[in-house]
């Protein structure tokens, strides 16, 4: 039947927030939290002013609004889209330039916002600095190569385009009606921002219920599940206007005796995501601690106890947490530096195993996570693309 992506409002302390959850029969693999009419800004599309160039970070902070700076990265400049420019072959305080949120405030680091804009499908995505055609690694050698066939793109410097994991599904005809609708989209977008004032938002992103559903690999969605009125709304105009194919896994439960918060125990489940202590089948733990640096987590026996081979035992352990730390971290949103210090193992083969099984185990996470490697401490290192707020930052946000 494949995963159901739960959409409902969550109150609590006078508070509403939209949750969106993704649970694969009853287990939770992912959850967002956003406050119920009040959007995040990340994907959003602004014109910005330079408001200075710091030159030992190699970095300038460029306002979307007054008073409003975020961080921009010198070193990714290609071909920024200008509205108004200073006489000066670089990027200079006042210029005017079209960005993109690319990353939301965290803590004391003020967001992050690219030139290079992103357009996204559900299929494709047109980029503006990075003109060429890249298609999506988790695809087969065959596939990839149909992909390419069936796109009219032809690279002339103007944009890029990259094709999405849920591109395997679409038809010729499907792909080819959003290139054009994105591209169009792209096009007019250039066209009106030097018309346009600063600090104007030339897009704004979909909620992130939307963005959630829009970004989901299709072929494992089987149910799309709301029990708000309005959210159903909202979540059927988008289908129709933007993905027709999945208006038939849009449902809407009615239950008066049980709301779908219980049924999924979904306030149990965001308390347990946020506690410290994971435990695991076999009687083993997680700790799980963040820092403002990097995230530190911890792998202990517990209750799980081995009378003999106990190298065995370790590496059945390990290979467990190894899953829960990929379910852990995507669930969480755990980004940046994570540190895991598995239970101690002399054989350089089980050593291995562990390696390729917690490689095999993000894969299947819907940001980048990268397995770099074991240490000589034997301490594994991991890092994950940072986009949005951790869930504990969300929760606290709203609670």
């Amino acid at each position: 039947m494949g995963n159901t992506l739960l959409i409902t409002k969550i109150e609590k302390n006078g508070k509403a927030c939209i949750a969106s959850a993704l649970f694969q029969d009853k287990k939770l693999l992912e959850i967002s939290l956003e406050a119920a009419g009040a959007g995040s800004i990340l994907g959003n599309i602004y014109i910005g002013r330079v408001k200075n160039i710091v030159k030992n970070l190699n970095a300038a902070f460029i306002e979307i609004a007054p008073g409003k700076p975020c961080y921009y990265n010198l070193e990714d400049i290609r071909q920024p889209l200008y509205t108004k420019k200073i006489n000066s072959p670089r990027m200079v305080q006042g210029d005017e330039v079209v960005v993109q949120v690319v990353q939301e405030n965290s803590k004391s680091k003020p967001p992050k916002v690219s030139t290079n804009l992103n357009l996204a499908g559900k299929y494709l995505v047109v980029t503006s600095e990075n003109c060429t055609l890249g298609i999506s690694r988790k695809l087969d050698a065959d596939t990839r190569e149909r992909l390419r066939k069936a796109l009219p793109f032809q690279p002339d410097g103007s944009f890029g385009v990259i094709v999405r994991t849920n591109a395997a599904a679409a038809s010729t005809e499907e792909l080819l009606a959003e290139y054009r609708r994105l591209e169009q989209e792209y096009l007019s977008l250039k066209e009106k921002a030097p018309h346009r004032t600063v600090f104007s938002c030339l897009k704004a992103s979909l909620p992130e219920y939307l963005h959630a559903l829009q970004s989901m690999d299709q072929r494992q969605l089987g149910r799309i599940l709301t029990d708000d009125k309005a959210l159903l709304g909202q979540i059927e105009s988008y289908l129709e206007e933007s993905q027709p194919e999945d208006l038939g896994k849009l449902s809407f439960y009615e239950d008066p005796l049980l709301s779908l918060n219980s049924l999924y125990s979904l306030g149990k489940r965001i308390q347990e995501a946020l506690q410290e202590r994971v435990w695991m089948k076999s009687g083993g733990y997680l700790v799980i601690q963040p820092t403002e640096a990097l995230t530190v987590i911890d792998v202990n026996s517990g209750k799980s106890i081995a009378k003999k081979q106990v190298e065995e035992h370790h590496l059945k352990i390990n290979l467990e947490a190894a899953g829960e730390i990929a379910r852990q971290i995507r669930l969480r949103n755990i980004s940046g530096i994570i540190i895991v210090d598995f239970i101690d193992m002399k054989d350089a083969h089980f050593k291995e195993m562990l390696l390729q099984s917690l490689r095999s185990a993000v894969r299947t996470d819907s940001v980048p996570v990268q397995v770099v490697g074991m240490t000589k401490l034997d301490l594994v290192e991991i890092t994950r693309k940072k986009v949005k707020k951790t869930l504990a930052e969300q929760a606290k946000a709203l609670f």
